[in-house]
């Protein structure tokens, strides 16, 4: 298991520098947890999946937690069957969870039929869609009116701002504990500042070495 898989937070408490975005999700979840659907945009390693899960293990559990990536291998069948299982209910009466990555990747058919069941999401059942891209309008295919599938879901926005010092000292403490320290707190800073404060991509150098012959 890599590093950022290892180490990714299993509850809102260990999400870091999104504190905002966290309190709206939770003030959402109040309400209750299915029958919703999430769009999170924001930059690569600050969150989104971690955040993802976090919502779909509040309800669901990994046998009724499905994820998903777009491209080739989501299609017309992809979509059918996530239709046809939302309506169904889990062991023990456990919730199901769909989380859709990348979804700026979602094609105009696609959208148009996700569209048709984000308009009757089971109280049993959420949606998480996370993507790179702000949600906003004509981000998907040309041509497509994203308004009436955006409008059908919490738009959460996860910032890439004031995160250096909480990547520093949070890969810090993994290399600490993984044996793979060895530099100060700057070093670390410097390489949040390269890595654009991409967590992922943080561990993953950490984990490759390359910090350190870069640092030494």
């Amino acid at each position: 298991m890599n590093l950022y898989e290892k180490y990714r937070p299993q509850t809102f408490d260990g999400v870091l520098g999104q504190q905002k975005a966290v309190n709206t999700i939770q003030r959402l979840l109040k309400r209750g947890w299915g029958g919703q659907a999430f769009w999170i945009s924001g930059a690569s390693g600050t969150g989104k999946t971690t955040i993802a899960r976090i919502i779909a293990r509040l309800g669901a559990d990994d046998f009724t937690t499905e994820e998903y990536e777009c491209g080739s291998n989501f299609d017309d069948a992809t979509l059918l069957s996530i239709e046809r299982g939302m309506y169904m209910r889990g062991w023990m009466g456990k919730g199901r969870a769909f989380i859709i990555n990348e979804a700026h990747g979602l094609t105009n058919a696609q959208v148009r039929h996700l569209l048709g069941m984000l308009e009757r999401i089971p109280s049993h059942c959420v949606f998480v869609f996370t993507t790179t891209t702000e949600g906003q309008l004509g981000k998907f295919d040309k041509g497509l009116d994203a308004a009436p599938f955006l409008s059908r879901c919490h738009e959460i926005y996860l910032t890439n701002q004031g995160l250096n010092k909480l990547f520093a000292e949070h890969c810090q403490r993994i290399a600490q504990a993984e044996g793979l320290d060895g530099k100060p707190l700057k070093a670390y800073e410097q390489l949040a500042r390269d890595c654009h404060n991409n967590a992922r991509m943080m561990l993953q150098e950490i984990a490759k070495g390359t910090m350190a012959d870069q640092q030494s």
